[in-house]
């Protein structure tokens, strides 16, 4: 009878690192470690060599920047999806590609089963599980962290030390860091007490807006169908552009986020991130909309935006209504093209101009001044019949007087 395999969805974090040992012995099987590089600087460093060091009989490393920006990550832009307001969620967007990347290899390996290094309480693990049950219904999944007998990262962190697996957590630097080219998301640690200001050691790449440069940053970023091509009239490859925006907006302390948010699962986490690309763009592209789509379209699509942010932040990628109404949101980006310029200052993000050949803003129509071609006594017949439901509701309310007054 030949021996298991499952394939294991790899970061090198503490978690995964732990896990291909543990598995390798719960099992008795060979592992396969599947690492997608999404643009994270630290543990991708080694990490093939410390998959096989770990106890795997083969790791496999692909790069996925460019897929996961173009076919994700600039899904979730168009869409203007920041959960709950605020989170561009740049773990998130990128778990469904790390879903589809694991199923990928799990056919070509001839697998049966794979196996994540998600929580029991997290998120990830249901997006990871329902992302596979969405793409190949018949994959078995492992999930050891909700079964194993560790019960904290310290027992983990003895486990590993025990077994001579590499980690970079200790007790003294407990943070779980997740990053990729979107964004970072630090938990862990002294976070979990939210009354407690995250120290400086949280953050892993934006400066101390105090400590940014005294002299302000001008950019020019240029969209095309509310895709981002150009920055500073130069047409860069999405990788380019967000890498090069990351480093921009760190080194001024753009993008740092201190969230509380509601989890899958029900529960409220803490999580402190950074995403300088992400907030840039989103703050740019929203304003190429503002002066764009009109008004029913608009405000029709905020309410989308916040339905497909949820969906993403709940692992429904997949979904048939997501397909749907990022159907919508492709319409809505036909004509949002155009450039807009930024500063960048201590923290800040200033939006100094923004142009488009499909503006509907009209000056003329706006201005106070002689200018002004707005016919000011249509108006008067405007307000009665737009006001006429809410008079005609006033006057049921009191029958009795002939006039209302508000």
């Amino acid at each position: 009878m030949a021996k298991r395999k499952i394939v294991v969805a790899y970061s090198g974090g503490l978690d995964t690192s732990v896990m291909v040992k543990w598995l390798k012995d719960k099992y008795d099987a060979d592992i396969v470690t599947a690492t997608g590089f999404l643009g994270q600087v630290k543990e991708i460093e080694g990490v093939k060599e410390k998959a096989l060091k770990t106890g795997a009989v083969k790791a496999i490393v692909l790069d996925l920047r460019e897929e996961f920006l173009t076919n994700y990550v600039w899904k979730a832009l168009k869409a203007s999806a920041l959960y709950e307001g605020a989170y561009p969620m740049a773990c998130a967007i990128g778990r469904p590609l790390l879903a589809k990347m694991l199923v990928d290899v799990a056919i070509e390996e001839g697998v049966d089963s794979v196996a994540h290094g998600c929580t029991g309480k997290g998120n990830d693990q249901v997006r990871f599980e329902v992302g596979v049950q969405s793409l190949a219904p018949r994959l078995d999944v492992i999930a050891p962290l909700r079964t194993w007998e560790f019960k904290s990262r310290e027992e983990e962190m003895e486990y590993a030390r025990k077994h001579n697996i590499p980690v970079k957590a200790t007790k003294e630097n407990p943070y779980s860091i997740d990053e990729n080219l979107w964004g970072i998301a630090v938990e862990c640690g002294v976070l979990e007490d939210p009354t407690v200001s995250p120290p400086d050691d949280a953050y892993q790449i934006t400066v101390d807006p105090k400590n940014s440069p005294d002299t302000p940053a001008l950019i020019t970023i240029g969209f095309e169908k509310g895709i981002p091509i150009c920055l500073n009239e130069i047409e860069l490859s999405a990788v380019e552009l967000v890498s090069q925006l990351r480093d921009l907006g760190a080194a001024y302390g753009v993008g740092r986020l201190d969230l509380i948010e509601n989890r899958v699962v029900g529960i409220k986490s803490r999580e402190i991130y950074e995403a300088p690309a992400a907030v840039i763009l989103h703050t740019a592209h929203s304003e190429l909309e503002r002066l764009i789509l009109d008004k029913e379209t608009f405000r029709y699509k905020q309410n989308v935006s916040n339905k497909i942010a949820n969906l993403i932040y709940d692992g429904l990628w997949y979904s048939p209504l997501f397909k749907s109404l990022c159907a919508f949101v492709d319409a809505t980006q036909e004509n949002i093209t155009g450039e807009v310029k930024l500063e960048l200052y201590k923290g800040t993000i200033k939006t100094l101009s923004r142009s488009s050949v499909y503006s509907l803003y009209n000056k003329n129509l706006a201005t106070y001044t002689v200018e002004d071609t707005f016919d000011h006594k249509s108006s008067d017949g405007f307000i009665k019949i737009y006001g006429l439901p809410y008079k005609t509701i006033a006057l049921v309310k009191n029958p009795a007087k002939e006039e209302v007054t508000v």
